[in-house]
């Protein structure tokens, strides 16, 4: 099910922002660029230009200078040109490399850094009239072009206001000398670019946040989306029930290793296998070193008898430790007094056999909370169902 643009009402989340980002979408604003642009330029014409045009007046001072030797040598004129030509090259390149660098670092201000080729890749959908139609209206370029109207007018208005108040005295620089009137032409030229890019500035100031915004919103997601998101997020919880039963069962089968360190076995009599060991010195309660079902639950009885461990038959407390012990922890507490019980009948049984005492009665019938067994649970819910 798609969702429309009207369903997309919640804020994106940051993984949508991410791979936003990787696809090459970030909020910029053309304003900071033109920013860029105007402000550098005029701040590196402005510093840039006297030492530039005295090299120059003087390299040109220098190539008209004429004598025998350069009027018998037309070549001369030629390596002068060349030289002149240089070095207006290279104030040039200076003057664009300064502004190029403003441009890139305030794309970079905006929206950050990107390295992804998908937004120049070929795109088909771009070719659609239809979705075209739609941008030509969307409410950011609406929006955009709102603001373009009010800065040309704006613009207009300061430069004529400009214009009109200092025009006496732009006029009046006829009469004045060369150097002079230069002087103040220029300060003119100055004061009216500085305003003009104050209106520049406070167009940037207002657009950055506002690219920001119009990028956000249009990655809304939908309740769908985001509930499609989260499940990909998380993954499906029937496949990751199925990858923890397989890494436990992949963990259970790497502890076939540990039954030989057991003290006893206890079995189900042949589905559920549960090995346990104890030390006192170092253990705060018994411990689960193992435990399997049907094949598994076999070949730990199989390693046990091996390595003559006691196999101690318990049912119900078998299956409530293998439901709720966690290999290499305590057991749980509510099983303390039934495993001390079967503790307690093992130590017995290893004295009589190594001689050193009686042999114990029949094996105890440990209490288990009905809880605890995984089987209990499942009739009580055959139940339900049945009624």
């Amino acid at each position: 099910m798609s969702s429309s643009s009207q369903d997309r009402t919640l804020p994106a989340t940051q993984r949508k922002l991410d791979q936003a980002r990787k696809d090459g979408q970030a909020p910029r604003s053309k304003d900071l660029s033109h920013l860029a642009v105007l402000g550098t330029g005029a701040a590196a014409l402005l510093l840039l230009m006297p030492s530039g045009f005295d090299a120059l007046r003087s390299q040109l001072a220098l190539s008209l200078v004429f004598d025998a030797r350069t009027i018998a040598d037309p070549a001369e004129m030629i390596g002068r040109l060349a030289k002149l030509a240089g070095m207006g090259l290279v104030a040039c390149a200076l003057f664009a490399g300064i502004v190029l660098f403003a441009v890139i670092g305030s794309t970079v201000a905006a929206g950050g850094w990107i390295a992804s080729t998908k937004a120049i890749m070929p795109d088909l959908k771009r070719l659609n009239p239809l979705s075209g139609l739609g941008n030509l209206f969307s409410k950011q370029q609406l929006t955009n072009v709102a603001k373009l109207v009010f800065m040309s007018v704006l613009l207009g208005a300061v430069a004529w206001v400009f214009v009109s108040n200092s025009m006496d005295t732009v006029v009046r620089l006829i009469l004045q000398p060369s150097p002079s009137s230069l002087r103040a032409l220029g300060d003119w030229m100055v004061g009216g670019t500085s305003l003009m890019l104050l209106v520049v500035v406070a167009a940037a100031v207002v657009d950055v946040p506002l690219q920001s915004f119009f990028h956000r919103s249009k990655l809304k997601m939908s309740h769908q989306e985001m509930k499609q998101e989260h499940k990909e997020s998380d993954g499906d919880p029937h496949q990751k029930g199925r990858m923890r039963s397989i890494a436990r069962e992949i963990s259970q089968r790497a502890s076939i290793t540990a039954v030989p360190k057991a003290d006893f076995i206890l079995m189900n009599p042949t589905h559920y296998a549960v090995a346990l060991r104890y030390d006192d010195q170092t253990m705060t309660a018994p411990q689960v070193v193992s435990k399997g079902v049907d094949l598994l639950a076999m070949k730990i009885r199989d390693i046990a008898r091996e390595h003559s461990i006691p196999i101690v038959e318990s049912p119900m407390l078998a299956r409530a430790l293998y439901a709720h012990a966690e290999l290499d922890q305590p057991i749980p507490s509510s099983l303390f007094t039934a495993v001390a019980q079967i503790l307690a009948y093992v130590y017995r049984l290893k004295a009589a056999m190594a001689g050193t005492g009686t042999m114990p009665a029949a094996v105890p019938e440990p209490f288990v909370p009905v809880e605890l067994d995984p089987l209990h649970k499942k009739s009580a819910a055959g139940a339900k169902e049945t009624a």
